[in-house]
């Protein structure tokens, strides 16, 4: 648990800074809630409508950002059971050693999990996943879209959900016969269907593992930004899911399919990070290592929340920012996990004092939003 002496005062600053103390727990989300070895299970859901099915369900923000983002809590040798999505469900394991299983009967494939995979589980398949490491591995994920359409879960789910008294309505509520509850004239939810099972689609492992980013694999851009060059703008930049904020024109993601949003990491010795900016859509930045400080605009003025550890902040968009790194990982430089509303590039809009740098610096953006060299722009008419 971190200790952040920077705290935003305003009720619009505070509102927007979650910390990892600020999460709140539901051990009733899912009807798999009593299930043997799923009955430890944590829910954490911080940004956006989320996809529980318990009324007990606390998010730390509700606001619409275009994604959801949550996180399972998950002692050793609890097990998440199967289930599907039909948007993007991405897993960014902190400090975790997950097994990941997909498939109706979840032996379609597996996949071992370590701290820093980012893993994009494809949309329309059985998927579920078992904690086999310490109790305070955390697997965070975001899911595509405001409204993801709910959960399907796998038959043997709902089966053995009804012998210990839990249903699940059509309307997506959570029936408990064991509060005297009933399910009475009810619509629920029926298992699905085998044949409907046989027509999902299908992944083997060699093709799941090409949607896993580890850290090792981290594709790192030392001059991703205009600012790179200007002192206390020295961040580095790994994108994942989609273009995001690069300015640099090489750039490709290794996940480049739409999410409805992009994922990055952002790193940075002690004291660089990003100048001042702003973006024209809602942005969520969360400590993987190392301290933060990320300063934004509200209603109320200039706030300044300290990041540490798993805690996050919610940039509004169009609110002037800058991220600046004030203690590095015990590793190595500070990490920052970045996500962004959209599937387009996210083009940025610097302060006019980072513009006017850079360009003395010798860098300008050409037509397409990209860096380019000054002298060059200059020297063929196009500045």
């Amino acid at each position: 648990m971190s200790t952040t002496p920077f705290i935003p005062q305003s009720d619009e600053g505070r509102r927007r800074t979650i910390l990892r103390s600020d999460w709140v727990p539901c051990k009733t989300a899912f009807i798999d809630c009593r299930t043997p070895g799923s009955d430890r299970k944590d829910n954490y859901s911080f940004v956006g409508p989320g996809v529980s099915q318990s009324d007990e369900q606390f998010v730390n923000l509700t606001e619409p950002h275009g994604f959801n983002v949550g996180a399972a809590g998950m002692p050793n040798g609890t097990t998440n059971n199967l289930h599907l999505h039909f948007t993007a469900e991405v897993f960014i394991n902190f400090d975790g050693d997950y097994l990941l299983r997909w498939g109706a009967d979840g032996k379609q494939g597996t996949f071992r999990s370590v701290d820093g995979d980012v893993i994009s589980v494809p949309p329309w398949i059985f998927r579920g996943f078992t904690n086999e490491g310490a109790d305070e591995g955390v697997l965070l994920t975001v899911l595509g879209q405001d409204e993801t359409g709910g959960i399907i879960w796998g038959p043997s789910v709902i089966e053995e959900a009804a012998q210990h008294g839990l249903y699940l309505s059509k309307d997506h509520r959570l029936i408990d016969t064991t509060l005297g509850q009933s399910v009475d004239g009810v619509d629920l939810v029926a298992p699905m269907r085998q044949e409907e099972i046989d027509k999902l689609d299908s992944f083997t492992e060699e093709q799941f593992a090409t949607r896993v980013v580890r850290a090792a694999d981290r594709q790192w851009d030392d001059r991703p930004f205009l600012c790179s060059t200007l002192p206390h703008g020295g961040a580095q930049l790994s994108i994942v899911i989609g273009y995001g904020l690069s300015e640099h024109r090489g750039v490709v993601p290794p996940l480049p399919e739409p999410h409805s949003f992009s994922l990055a990491w952002l790193a940075a010795e002690e004291g660089e990070g990003l100048l001042r900016h702003r973006l024209d859509r809602p942005q969520v930045l969360t400590a993987r290592t190392g301290t933060w400080q990320v300063t934004f605009e509200t209603a109320a003025g200039e706030e300044t929340a300290e990041l540490g550890r798993l805690d996050a902040v919610s940039v509004p968009a169009g609110s002037w920012r800058t991220v600046r790194a004030v203690s590095p990982g015990e590793d190595g430089p500070a990490e920052l996990l970045c996500v962004v509303q959209g599937d387009e590039r996210a083009l940025i809009e610097w302060s006019d004092e980072v513009v006017t740098a850079a360009e003395e610096n010798g860098y300008v953006r050409d037509a397409n939003g990209y860096l380019a060299p000054a002298r060059l722009l200059e020297s063929s008419g196009n500045r």
